[in-house]
């Protein structure tokens, strides 16, 4: 459905053009500082005003309306609000005949019976991973030691990233991206060896994220091309250190104490400017789409930073299943019993 987590629970809610966004967060431990300031950075990461990015404006203002109290969370849900305010609603009227190539309009409208609400993508727009990003940095909370490095290392192939976006852009089209996340001080031993290993949930995570279309680790797709003395990563010390990280930072489903490494691959927007050929379920037959409205012209640009916040959800939620499944010690003895 629309959760996510054993332990530390996110539920993502709203609507791209109902009032609000944001996300319930259960599970998380009473007595961590947390305010709404807290989450402003990596909202301001994902908010628009950059080159390629939309031109809708939202103050993204985060409100924390329970779950905590003194400047403390109290251990009950927390729920964050964003409100929404920048809507054009009427920009969306026609898709629900000529429904949008690469959008959701077309399976949501079959999958709820005509009931799904369209505006701005809906319940389906990247508007919504706002709740994710700010879930996210209430996750990274409980990760103190754990340091986050997040890049767009290409667009559209190319390494130059503001350019390849602003030509796109100049052109009335979109370009897909390529995110690399890095993050160390990982400690060995989260994750399981199967369904629940490391990277599954990751993986999972990380395809949530509107517009994901692969994922990898380490060496990744590369390492089909490799041999094993190539690919494999050689101890260098008692601390399970390596030589290098083809790995990505996993082994068995397990983390191995080296750096988390993944990489994420960003569809190109489907809304573009450019006419699409595509069929009109209103009159029956092909014709042609010009989409108006306002769109980014590089996704990966804001998404990033709400892959990070996937992943530090999934660190979080191991983190607290690792502590719950610590091995029983009992406590010595104090003296003779008489």
């Amino acid at each position: 459905m629309n959760s996510f987590g054993r332990i530390f629970r996110v539920e993502i809610l709203g609507e791209s053009h109902g009032p609000l966004v944001g996300a319930v967060i259960d599970g998380c431990p009473p007595g961590v500082p947390l305010a709404p300031a807290d989450l402003e950075g990596d909202l301001a990461r994902r908010r628009a005003g950059s080159g390629g990015t939309t031109a809708r404006r939202e103050a993204d203002v985060p409100e924390i309306l329970s779950g905590v109290y003194g400047g403390f969370t109290t251990g009950a849900p927390i729920l964050v609000a964003v409100r929404n305010a920048d809507t054009r609603s009427a920009d969306y009227e026609r898709f629900r005949e000529v429904p949008r190539p690469g959008h959701a309009d077309f399976s949501a409208g079959r999958k709820y019976s005509g009931y799904a609400d369209l505006r701005g993508s809906g319940h389906f727009s990247g508007r919504l991973t706002v709740g994710l990003v700010a879930a996210g940095a209430v996750a990274k909370k409980l990760l103190p030691e754990l340091g986050f490095a997040t890049r767009v290392v290409e667009a559209g192939g190319r390494a130059d990233v503001e350019a390849a976006v602003a030509e796109a852009a100049a052109a009335g089209d979109s370009l897909g991206a390529l995110v690399e996340l890095r993050v160390s001080g990982v400690p060995a031993g989260l994750g399981e060896p199967w369904f629940d290993a490391l990277e599954s949930l990751a993986a999972h995570a990380f395809f949530s994220v509107p517009g994901v279309r692969g994922v990898e680790f380490g060496d990744g797709f590369r390492a089909a091309r490799l041999r094993g003395s190539e690919h494999n990563d050689p101890f260098v010390d008692a601390e399970g250190r390596t030589s290098r990280n083809g790995s990505g930072g996993v082994n068995g489903g397990i983390s191995n104490g080296n750096a988390l490494v993944a990489r994420v691959a960003m569809k190109p927007a489907s809304s573009i400017a450019l006419p699409q050929e595509t069929f009109d379920f209103g009159t029956g037959a092909m014709g042609t789409l010009e989409i108006g409205g306002r769109h980014d012209a590089c996704i990966a640009l804001r998404g990033a930073v709400a892959l990070e916040g996937a992943l530090a959800l999934v660190l979080a939620d191991l983190t607290l299943l690792a502590r719950a499944s610590a091995p029983f010690e009992p406590q010595a003895a104090k003296g003779n019993r008489t």
